[in-house]
């Protein structure tokens, strides 16, 4: 009789575990809500309405300033981001000199620091409409982040304006949730980071096409363009990433790799960039977005070519305990000279390394470089492309 019991309790308290999961998994304050079950968190929302309660719902930013747009206690929920910017009266590549800055329990180093434009993926400095399942940039200059970013104790958002003139009129709208519990104590913290490699300097300049240089093998990732190195414990969730070509031919021929805990040899490593990213054939015919990856700048693949791509691993973040080095090989083994822009995007635990440290204002615009290599650099293709006013 026993015998027979064993298999059947076993089974009644997997239909109930399998009852409860939907509850728990509800109740995790940094998973999607049930929108069929009451929540018992509050929702807040801290914006550029007019105080005064008029219709003048924007912010100013003078040179050097910076604008509080977010100073809450927690255990919370930053749920939803979203920004628009009037360009009546700013500076050319005015959102490369808008640093998005994000604290969270009272840290002094943020564990968010781009620009706005790169924040979003817009690292050629104008707005080009995509939509993910994170990150949106509209046809009106709408930005919209739906990355859930958890405090136990504070949060704070900043935006500094680092430009020459004054920015007029800023609207936002920060949406977040204050629980009536502590958070789970595995919850990770929302980091984002800028890199660049203006250009990322190849190996070599004496070679007419791509496969010229394909033999040469690269096993350990010396020289890539990584677009994140993180120490602590967490998990990788994505990375938007953008191409100037300084060189002509195809730049994707470089693989990603992903060195986790200090691996001296990837433990993830990739075939191609468009393979990384999900596309395949040089992204051909042309830009398309998607939930979790995309292509929404595409160019034709010579000087002065201008691409942008993204992928999150939303179905499967990489977690690491002690380290990630995260990149990519600009060409094969890193022989191509192009310049590389790239914004990273992970959850991990407090006390985070320093980020990198922003570009010179100058250094941020992106531009043309001299590399040698296939390809003529005529005047036209080395004057700047600064964004238009309606851009």
């Amino acid at each position: 009789m026993r015998l027979h019991l064993r298999p059947v309790f076993l089974m009644l308290l997997v239909c109930v575990a399998l009852a409860f999961a939907p509850r728990l998994f509800a109740q995790s304050p940094v998973e999607r809500p049930s929108l069929t079950r009451m929540q018992e968190y509050r929702a807040h929302r801290s914006s550029s309405a007019d105080p005064l309660g008029g219709n003048e719902d924007h912010r100013e930013i003078a040179p050097g300033g910076t604008l509080e747009l977010l100073d809450a206690d927690g255990p919370g929920t930053v749920t939803h981001i979203w920004f628009t910017i009037s360009t009546g009266g700013v500076e050319n590549y005015f959102l490369k000199k808008i640093i998005l800055r994000m604290y969270w329990d009272n840290e002094t180093e943020p564990s968010v620091e781009t620009t706005l434009a790169d924040f979003f993926g817009e690292h050629f400095g104008d707005l080009r409409p995509w939509s993910s399942e994170m990150l949106s940039v509209g046809p009106d200059r709408s930005m919209n982040s739906f990355f859930p970013m958890p405090f136990r104790k504070h949060a704070r958002i900043t935006l500094t304006n680092e430009g020459s003139l004054k920015i007029g009129r800023i609207y936002f709208n920060l949406d977040y949730v204050i629980h009536n519990k502590p958070l789970p104590a595995d919850t990770l913290y929302f980091h984002a980071c800028f890199t660049q490699q203006q250009p990322a300097h190849g190996w070599t300049d004496d070679w007419k096409i791509n496969r010229d240089v394909a033999a040469k093998p690269n096993l350990d990732g010396k020289g890539n363009f990584n677009w994140l190195e993180a120490t602590g414990k967490g998990q990788y969730v994505g990375v938007v990433m953008s191409v100037l070509q300084n060189q002509d031919g195809w730049w994707g021929e470089g693989d990603d790799m992903f060195f986790v805990d200090g691996e001296k040899t990837p433990s993830i490593a990739g075939t191609g960039a468009e393979d990384y990213f999900l596309g395949a054939f040089d992204f051909w015919p042309g830009n398309y977005t998607g939930p979790r990856f995309g292509i929404f700048r595409m160019g034709e693949e010579h000087i002065g070519s201008r691409y942008t791509v993204y992928r999150f691993h939303l179905e499967e973040p990489i977690p690491f305990t002690k380290s990630l080095i995260a990149g990519i090989e600009h060409g094969s083994a890193n022989h191509r000279s192009d310049s590389y822009y790239a914004t990273a995007y992970w959850y991990q635990t407090l006390p985070h390394a320093p980020l990198p440290p922003l570009p010179a204002i100058a250094d941020r615009i992106p531009e043309i470089q001299l590399v040698g290599g296939p390809g003529v650099v005529t005047p036209s293709k080395l004057e700047p492309k600064p964004p238009t006013a309606k851009q």
